[in-house]
Protein backbone atom coordinates (compact mmCIF):
# COMPACT_ATOMS: atom_id res chain seq x y z
CA UNK A 1 0.00 0.00 0.00
CA UNK A 2 1.30 3.39 -1.08
CA UNK A 3 1.73 5.54 2.40
CA UNK A 4 0.98 8.55 0.55
CA UNK A 5 -2.63 7.66 -1.03
CA UNK A 6 -3.42 6.22 1.99
CA UNK A 7 -3.16 9.56 3.80
CA UNK A 8 -5.28 11.23 0.97
CA UNK A 9 -7.73 8.60 0.82
CA UNK A 10 -10.45 11.26 2.28
CA UNK A 11 -11.51 14.49 2.63
CA UNK A 12 -8.04 15.80 1.43
CA UNK A 13 -7.88 13.83 -1.69
CA UNK A 14 -11.41 15.36 -2.55
CA UNK A 15 -10.11 18.72 -1.70
CA UNK A 16 -6.90 18.38 -4.05
CA UNK A 17 -8.60 17.12 -6.98
CA UNK A 18 -11.32 19.67 -6.45
CA UNK A 19 -8.80 22.93 -6.81
CA UNK A 20 -7.51 20.28 -9.80
CA UNK A 21 -10.68 20.50 -11.61
CA UNK A 22 -10.67 24.45 -10.94
CA UNK A 23 -7.64 24.94 -12.12
CA UNK A 24 -8.08 23.08 -15.04
CA UNK A 25 -10.59 25.47 -16.18
CA UNK A 26 -8.28 28.65 -15.34
CA UNK A 27 -9.82 29.62 -12.15
CA UNK A 28 -7.23 30.98 -9.89
CA UNK A 29 -7.61 30.70 -6.25
CA UNK A 30 -8.70 32.83 -3.76
CA UNK A 31 -8.17 33.61 -0.23
CA UNK A 32 -9.58 36.13 2.44
CA UNK A 33 -9.85 37.00 5.70
CA UNK A 34 -11.44 35.00 8.57
CA UNK A 35 -14.16 37.37 8.89
CA UNK A 36 -15.88 40.77 7.89
CA UNK A 37 -17.58 43.56 8.97
CA UNK A 38 -20.78 42.95 10.36
CA UNK A 39 -22.88 44.91 8.17
CA UNK A 40 -21.83 43.05 4.95
CA UNK A 41 -24.29 39.92 6.33
CA UNK A 42 -27.11 41.96 8.18
CA UNK A 43 -28.08 43.61 5.17
CA UNK A 44 -28.14 40.37 2.99
CA UNK A 45 -29.59 38.08 5.68
CA UNK A 46 -31.90 36.01 3.19
CA UNK A 47 -29.18 35.07 0.87
CA UNK A 48 -27.47 33.14 3.83
CA UNK A 49 -27.76 29.56 4.24
CA UNK A 50 -28.45 29.83 8.75
CA UNK A 51 -29.66 33.20 9.81
CA UNK A 52 -26.90 32.53 12.76
CA UNK A 53 -23.90 34.85 13.16
CA UNK A 54 -20.76 35.06 14.80
CA UNK A 55 -20.08 38.77 16.20
CA UNK A 56 -17.33 40.08 17.96
CA UNK A 57 -16.39 43.84 18.54
CA UNK A 58 -12.91 45.12 17.21
CA UNK A 59 -10.92 47.13 18.53
CA UNK A 60 -11.76 50.74 16.65
CA UNK A 61 -15.04 49.49 17.85
CA UNK A 62 -16.45 48.14 14.88
CA UNK A 63 -19.37 45.03 14.57
CA UNK A 64 -17.25 42.45 12.92
CA UNK A 65 -18.26 38.63 12.32
CA UNK A 66 -16.83 35.47 11.55
CA UNK A 67 -17.71 34.40 8.01
CA UNK A 68 -20.77 32.90 7.56
CA UNK A 69 -20.40 33.14 3.81
CA UNK A 70 -17.93 32.81 1.25
CA UNK A 71 -19.68 34.42 -2.13
CA UNK A 72 -20.24 37.63 -0.34
CA UNK A 73 -17.27 38.73 0.51
CA UNK A 74 -15.91 37.77 -2.63
CA UNK A 75 -18.28 40.31 -4.15
CA UNK A 76 -17.05 43.02 -1.75
CA UNK A 77 -14.05 43.01 -3.00
CA UNK A 78 -14.25 42.37 -6.44
CA UNK A 79 -15.31 44.41 -9.31
CA UNK A 80 -13.64 43.15 -12.27
CA UNK A 81 -13.61 46.17 -15.26
CA UNK A 82 -16.11 46.19 -17.96
CA UNK A 83 -15.72 43.58 -20.32
CA UNK A 84 -13.15 41.54 -17.84
CA UNK A 85 -14.08 38.29 -15.99
CA UNK A 86 -12.40 37.30 -12.85
CA UNK A 87 -12.45 33.24 -12.25
CA UNK A 88 -11.94 32.34 -8.55
CA UNK A 89 -12.11 29.36 -6.52
CA UNK A 90 -11.29 29.01 -3.00
CA UNK A 91 -11.07 26.12 0.36
CA UNK A 92 -12.13 28.61 3.05
CA UNK A 93 -13.67 27.80 6.92
CA UNK A 94 -17.23 29.38 7.28
CA UNK A 95 -18.82 29.18 10.67
CA UNK A 96 -22.63 28.89 10.98
CA UNK A 97 -25.65 26.66 12.42
CA UNK A 98 -24.15 23.15 10.99
CA UNK A 99 -26.96 21.72 8.79
CA UNK A 100 -29.78 19.59 11.19
CA UNK A 101 -27.91 20.87 14.37
CA UNK A 102 -28.42 23.98 17.30
CA UNK A 103 -24.96 24.98 17.37
CA UNK A 104 -22.02 27.00 15.41
CA UNK A 105 -19.51 24.72 13.74
CA UNK A 106 -16.53 25.49 11.75
CA UNK A 107 -17.42 24.30 8.35
CA UNK A 108 -15.02 23.97 4.88
CA UNK A 109 -16.33 25.06 2.21
CA UNK A 110 -14.95 24.78 -1.88
CA UNK A 111 -16.40 26.47 -4.92
CA UNK A 112 -15.78 28.99 -7.23
CA UNK A 113 -17.23 32.43 -8.57
CA UNK A 114 -17.00 34.08 -11.60
CA UNK A 115 -17.68 37.80 -11.74
CA UNK A 116 -17.98 40.18 -14.32
CA UNK A 117 -19.02 39.23 -18.42
CA UNK A 118 -20.95 36.39 -18.26
CA UNK A 119 -21.72 34.51 -21.32
CA UNK A 120 -23.45 31.49 -22.31
CA UNK A 121 -20.27 29.67 -22.01
CA UNK A 122 -19.47 30.14 -18.84
CA UNK A 123 -22.53 29.45 -18.29
CA UNK A 124 -22.17 26.01 -19.23
CA UNK A 125 -18.60 25.66 -18.10
CA UNK A 126 -19.46 26.46 -14.68
CA UNK A 127 -22.57 23.45 -14.86
CA UNK A 128 -20.06 21.40 -16.08
CA UNK A 129 -17.35 21.88 -13.21
CA UNK A 130 -20.05 21.38 -10.92
CA UNK A 131 -21.01 17.60 -12.61
CA UNK A 132 -16.94 17.26 -12.54
CA UNK A 133 -17.46 17.85 -8.40
CA UNK A 134 -19.75 15.85 -7.92
CA UNK A 135 -17.97 12.91 -9.41
CA UNK A 136 -14.60 13.07 -7.40
CA UNK A 137 -16.55 11.79 -4.80
CA UNK A 138 -16.44 8.59 -6.48
CA UNK A 139 -20.53 7.63 -6.53
CA UNK A 140 -23.53 8.44 -8.69
CA UNK A 141 -24.71 11.91 -9.01
CA UNK A 142 -27.44 14.15 -9.89
CA UNK A 143 -27.06 17.73 -11.07
CA UNK A 144 -30.48 19.20 -11.28
CA UNK A 145 -30.52 22.51 -12.94
CA UNK A 146 -33.25 25.38 -13.41
CA UNK A 147 -33.98 28.46 -15.42
CA UNK A 148 -35.28 30.68 -13.10
CA UNK A 149 -36.69 33.85 -15.57
CA UNK A 150 -38.40 30.79 -17.49
CA UNK A 151 -40.09 29.80 -14.47
CA UNK A 152 -40.62 33.48 -13.01
CA UNK A 153 -42.06 34.86 -16.34
CA UNK A 154 -45.18 31.78 -16.02
CA UNK A 155 -45.65 32.56 -12.81
CA UNK A 156 -46.00 36.29 -13.24
CA UNK A 157 -48.69 35.39 -16.14
CA UNK A 158 -50.74 34.27 -13.74
CA UNK A 159 -50.38 37.43 -10.83
CA UNK A 160 -48.80 40.77 -10.59
CA UNK A 161 -48.92 40.43 -7.32
CA UNK A 162 -45.51 39.57 -5.44
CA UNK A 163 -46.72 38.52 -2.42
CA UNK A 164 -48.58 36.14 -4.21
CA UNK A 165 -45.69 35.06 -6.72
CA UNK A 166 -43.73 34.50 -3.77
CA UNK A 167 -46.23 31.95 -2.22
CA UNK A 168 -46.75 30.65 -5.08
CA UNK A 169 -42.67 29.88 -5.89
CA UNK A 170 -42.27 27.90 -2.95
CA UNK A 171 -45.19 25.67 -3.72
CA UNK A 172 -43.04 24.91 -6.97
CA UNK A 173 -40.08 24.76 -4.71
CA UNK A 174 -41.78 21.82 -2.66
CA UNK A 175 -43.64 20.27 -5.93
CA UNK A 176 -46.62 21.10 -4.35
CA UNK A 177 -49.06 21.29 -7.27
CA UNK A 178 -52.58 21.62 -5.16
CA UNK A 179 -50.71 24.13 -2.97
CA UNK A 180 -50.18 26.28 -5.84
CA UNK A 181 -54.25 25.97 -6.95
CA UNK A 182 -55.07 26.97 -3.20
CA UNK A 183 -53.33 29.93 -3.49
CA UNK A 184 -54.75 30.72 -6.45
CA UNK A 185 -58.50 29.84 -5.34
CA UNK A 186 -57.81 31.54 -1.84
CA UNK A 187 -57.21 34.54 -3.91
CA UNK A 188 -59.58 34.01 -6.44
CA UNK A 189 -57.21 33.84 -9.38
CA UNK A 190 -58.76 31.20 -12.36
CA UNK A 191 -57.03 27.56 -11.61
CA UNK A 192 -56.69 27.34 -15.15
CA UNK A 193 -54.20 30.36 -15.37
CA UNK A 194 -51.51 28.13 -14.16
CA UNK A 195 -52.05 25.37 -16.09
CA UNK A 196 -48.60 25.80 -18.01
CA UNK A 197 -46.42 26.55 -14.79
CA UNK A 198 -47.94 23.16 -13.27
CA UNK A 199 -46.87 21.82 -16.98
CA UNK A 200 -43.91 22.99 -16.41
CA UNK A 201 -43.11 21.58 -12.79
CA UNK A 202 -43.81 17.84 -13.81
CA UNK A 203 -41.24 18.06 -16.63
CA UNK A 204 -38.33 16.17 -14.72
CA UNK A 205 -35.51 13.92 -16.25
CA UNK A 206 -32.55 13.96 -18.52
CA UNK A 207 -31.82 17.56 -19.82
CA UNK A 208 -31.44 15.79 -23.46
CA UNK A 209 -35.21 14.62 -22.88
CA UNK A 210 -36.82 17.36 -21.12
CA UNK A 211 -35.58 20.54 -23.21
CA UNK A 212 -37.51 19.87 -26.09
CA UNK A 213 -40.82 19.80 -24.15
CA UNK A 214 -39.46 22.91 -22.33
CA UNK A 215 -38.58 24.58 -25.30
CA UNK A 216 -42.41 23.72 -27.29
CA UNK A 217 -43.94 24.83 -23.98
CA UNK A 218 -42.23 28.25 -23.79
CA UNK A 219 -42.98 28.79 -27.34
CA UNK A 220 -46.14 28.19 -26.67
CA UNK A 221 -46.59 30.82 -24.33
CA UNK A 222 -44.55 33.46 -25.76
CA UNK A 223 -41.83 33.01 -24.27
CA UNK A 224 -38.83 30.74 -25.96
CA UNK A 225 -36.16 33.45 -26.00
CA UNK A 226 -36.12 32.53 -22.03
CA UNK A 227 -34.95 29.37 -22.70
CA UNK A 228 -32.04 30.28 -25.45
CA UNK A 229 -29.68 30.29 -22.23
CA UNK A 230 -29.95 26.64 -20.70
CA UNK A 231 -29.76 25.28 -24.52
CA UNK A 232 -26.63 26.88 -25.21
CA UNK A 233 -25.02 26.40 -21.75
CA UNK A 234 -26.47 22.33 -21.55
CA UNK A 235 -24.50 22.18 -25.17
CA UNK A 236 -21.38 22.57 -22.91
CA UNK A 237 -21.79 19.59 -21.14
CA UNK A 238 -23.00 17.06 -23.85
CA UNK A 239 -19.96 15.47 -25.10
CA UNK A 240 -18.38 15.45 -21.46
CA UNK A 241 -18.73 11.42 -19.97
CA UNK A 242 -19.96 11.78 -16.76
CA UNK A 243 -20.85 9.34 -13.77
CA UNK A 244 -24.25 10.67 -13.34
CA UNK A 245 -27.07 12.61 -14.99
CA UNK A 246 -27.45 16.19 -15.79
CA UNK A 247 -31.37 17.09 -15.14
CA UNK A 248 -33.30 19.49 -15.82
CA UNK A 249 -35.63 19.95 -12.54
CA UNK A 250 -38.04 23.81 -12.26
CA UNK A 251 -38.06 22.75 -8.33
CA UNK A 252 -34.91 24.21 -8.03
CA UNK A 253 -35.69 27.80 -6.85
CA UNK A 254 -33.66 29.92 -5.20
CA UNK A 255 -34.57 33.46 -3.46
CA UNK A 256 -35.30 35.63 -6.77
CA UNK A 257 -33.91 39.13 -4.70
CA UNK A 258 -30.79 37.36 -5.09
CA UNK A 259 -30.70 35.14 -7.89
CA UNK A 260 -31.74 34.86 -11.49
CA UNK A 261 -31.39 32.87 -14.80
CA UNK A 262 -29.90 29.23 -14.38
CA UNK A 263 -29.90 28.04 -10.87
CA UNK A 264 -28.46 24.21 -9.80
CA UNK A 265 -28.25 21.77 -7.13
CA UNK A 266 -26.22 18.57 -6.36
CA UNK A 267 -27.25 15.42 -4.97
CA UNK A 268 -24.32 12.23 -4.66
CA UNK A 269 -25.65 8.69 -3.91
CA UNK A 270 -25.79 7.90 -0.16
CA UNK A 271 -26.36 11.82 1.07
CA UNK A 272 -30.13 12.36 1.02
CA UNK A 273 -29.40 16.62 0.99
CA UNK A 274 -28.01 18.40 -1.30
CA UNK A 275 -24.03 18.37 -1.34
CA UNK A 276 -23.67 21.08 -3.82
CA UNK A 277 -25.47 24.57 -4.62
CA UNK A 278 -25.47 27.54 -7.09
CA UNK A 279 -26.60 29.32 -9.76
CA UNK A 280 -26.58 33.00 -11.55
CA UNK A 281 -26.58 35.89 -9.25
CA UNK A 282 -26.44 39.06 -10.97
CA UNK A 283 -29.51 40.67 -9.25
CA UNK A 284 -27.56 40.14 -5.88
CA UNK A 285 -24.74 42.21 -7.52
CA UNK A 286 -27.09 44.97 -8.38
CA UNK A 287 -27.80 45.14 -5.12
CA UNK A 288 -24.41 45.53 -3.79
CA UNK A 289 -23.83 48.34 -6.32
CA UNK A 290 -22.11 46.01 -8.86
CA UNK A 291 -23.77 46.20 -12.25
CA UNK A 292 -21.83 43.33 -13.45
CA UNK A 293 -22.99 39.39 -13.58
CA UNK A 294 -22.32 36.76 -11.50
CA UNK A 295 -22.44 32.87 -11.27
CA UNK A 296 -20.87 30.21 -8.56
CA UNK A 297 -21.13 27.33 -6.43
CA UNK A 298 -20.31 25.86 -3.68
CA UNK A 299 -19.66 22.50 -2.39
CA UNK A 300 -20.52 21.68 1.13
CA UNK A 301 -17.34 19.40 2.65
CA UNK A 302 -19.49 18.38 5.88
CA UNK A 303 -21.94 17.12 3.87
CA UNK A 304 -19.46 14.87 2.08
CA UNK A 305 -17.39 14.27 4.94
CA UNK A 306 -20.52 12.43 6.23
CA UNK A 307 -20.39 10.36 3.54
CA UNK A 308 -16.50 9.55 3.51
CA UNK A 309 -16.91 8.65 7.31
CA UNK A 310 -19.70 5.96 6.46
CA UNK A 311 -16.99 4.49 3.70
CA UNK A 312 -14.08 4.45 5.51
CA UNK A 313 -13.15 0.83 6.63
CA UNK A 314 -10.07 1.24 8.66
CA UNK A 315 -8.75 4.57 10.81
CA UNK A 316 -5.30 2.53 11.15
CA UNK A 317 -3.27 0.30 9.18
CA UNK A 318 -1.56 -1.23 12.31
CA UNK A 319 -2.25 -0.73 16.10
CA UNK A 320 0.65 -1.32 18.14
CA UNK A 321 -0.09 -1.95 21.85
CA UNK A 322 3.06 -2.25 24.10
CA UNK A 323 3.33 -1.82 27.64
CA UNK A 324 6.36 -1.36 30.06
CA UNK A 325 8.36 -4.38 28.89
CA UNK A 326 9.82 -2.80 26.20
CA UNK A 327 11.85 0.19 25.78
CA UNK A 328 11.01 3.49 23.89
CA UNK A 329 13.75 2.84 21.80
CA UNK A 330 12.17 -0.76 20.98
CA UNK A 331 8.99 0.89 20.60
CA UNK A 332 10.03 3.55 18.23
CA UNK A 333 11.99 0.74 16.10
CA UNK A 334 8.76 -1.22 15.86
CA UNK A 335 6.48 2.01 14.38
CA UNK A 336 9.77 2.86 11.86
CA UNK A 337 9.52 -1.01 10.71
CA UNK A 338 6.11 -0.79 9.98
CA UNK A 339 6.05 2.70 8.62
CA UNK A 340 8.83 1.30 6.00
CA UNK A 341 6.19 -0.89 5.12
CA UNK A 342 3.63 1.62 3.84
CA UNK A 343 1.25 1.18 7.22
CA UNK A 344 0.07 3.96 9.07
CA UNK A 345 0.56 3.40 12.84
CA UNK A 346 -0.96 4.35 16.28
CA UNK A 347 1.26 3.10 18.98
CA UNK A 348 -0.75 2.93 22.60
CA UNK A 349 -0.97 1.23 25.65
CA UNK A 350 -4.46 0.48 24.67
CA UNK A 351 -7.02 0.66 21.83
CA UNK A 352 -9.47 4.06 21.88
CA UNK A 353 -13.54 3.06 21.54
CA UNK A 354 -14.78 3.36 17.93
CA UNK A 355 -11.12 2.80 15.81
CA UNK A 356 -10.84 0.07 13.21
CA UNK A 357 -7.54 -1.07 12.58
CA UNK A 358 -6.70 -3.56 10.02
CA UNK A 359 -4.64 -5.41 12.06
CA UNK A 360 -3.32 -4.95 15.97
CA UNK A 361 0.13 -6.45 17.11
CA UNK A 362 1.50 -6.55 20.35
CA UNK A 363 4.88 -5.27 21.24
CA UNK A 364 6.24 -7.39 24.78
CA UNK A 365 9.91 -7.66 25.23
CA UNK A 366 11.15 -6.00 21.67
CA UNK A 367 9.00 -8.75 19.90
CA UNK A 368 5.88 -7.84 17.85
CA UNK A 369 3.14 -10.33 18.09
CA UNK A 370 -0.26 -10.18 15.24
CA UNK A 371 -3.01 -10.85 17.61
CA UNK A 372 -5.38 -10.13 14.58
Amino acid sequence: MNRETSVLNSMEKIVFELRAIYADHGYAPYKMSKFEEYDLYSRNKDFLISDGVITFTDRNGKLMALKPDVTLSIIKNNSPKPGVTRKLYYDENVYRVGHGSNTFKEIMQSGLECIGAIDSYLIGEVLLIAAKSLQVTGRRFVLDVCEMDLLLALIEKITADPEIQDRILKCVSEKNVHGIEAVLKENEIAVEKADALKKLLSLYGKAETVLPKVKVLAEEEGLGALTAELEAALSVTEEETLNGEINIDFSVVSDRNYYNGITFRGFVEGVPNSVLSGGRYDVLMKKMGKNIGAIGFAVYMDMLERLIDEEKEYDFDLMLLYDDTSSPKEIAAAVKKAQREGKRVLAARSIREKQKFREIAKLENGEVTVLE
